[in-house]
């Protein structure tokens, strides 16, 4: 089943999600409610709060990354056009009339959602430092919130994936067309 569910816009880019989405956010939920129980010994009923907001904080980071993604590409000259939702990530969309491009523009735009999200790891990381001494709920949420970005969206998007394109796989791709652009100049 590939149901895109139109969510609306977020600026230029229209917002689309395939059912998986919603159950890749059930999944979420008790993931991090388990984690907020064992790991973060909260209460059943904060630790299902908490787990709740990290899950909704991962969907906003998926955003943040694809925004980061669109600006870069905006600055390119060859912007995407929407962000689709499956299960727990999302992909960029790109116009499907889009002529071949050189590789450095695939580089560039593939670089603008870890750049972005290195700089959400980074303020999530300062939350969750400050909020420790007062919220074991806030510190789970802000720490969740930190690793994630760090871990998947940030160091994690560069492993290139034979399974799946990942910003990796196109940085892989591309590069290594790059690489051989440079060396037959040079010769």
């Amino acid at each position: 089943m590939n149901d895109r569910v139109p969510l609306g816009k977020v600026g230029k880019l229209d917002i689309t999600a395939e059912p998986s989405a919603a159950g890749g956010f059930l999944l979420l939920w008790a993931v991090f409610s388990f984690l907020g129980a064992k790991l973060f010994r909260l209460r059943p009923g904060a630790a299902a709060t908490g787990g709740l907001l990290a899950a909704t904080l991962h969907f906003v980071a998926e955003m943040w990354h694809q925004l980061g993604h669109a600006r870069a590409a905006e600055q390119t000259g060859y912007p995407m056009e929407g962000v689709h939702l499956w299960g727990v990530l999302g992909t960029s969309v790109y116009p499907a009339s889009e002529p071949e491009l050189p590789p450095q523009i695939h580089v560039e735009r593939a670089l603008g959602g870890p750049r972005a999200s290195a700089a959400l790891t980074i303020a999530a990381g300062i939350l969750a430092a400050l909020v420790r001494p007062f919220s074991r709920l806030a510190f789970m949420i802000a720490s969740i919130f930190a690793l994630e970005n760090s871990l998947i969206f940030t160091i994690g998007a560069f492993l290139p994936l034979p399974f799946l394109e990942t910003d990796g796989t196109t940085l892989q791709r591309y590069r290594a067309a790059h690489r051989k652009r440079m060396v037959v100049i040079q010769e």
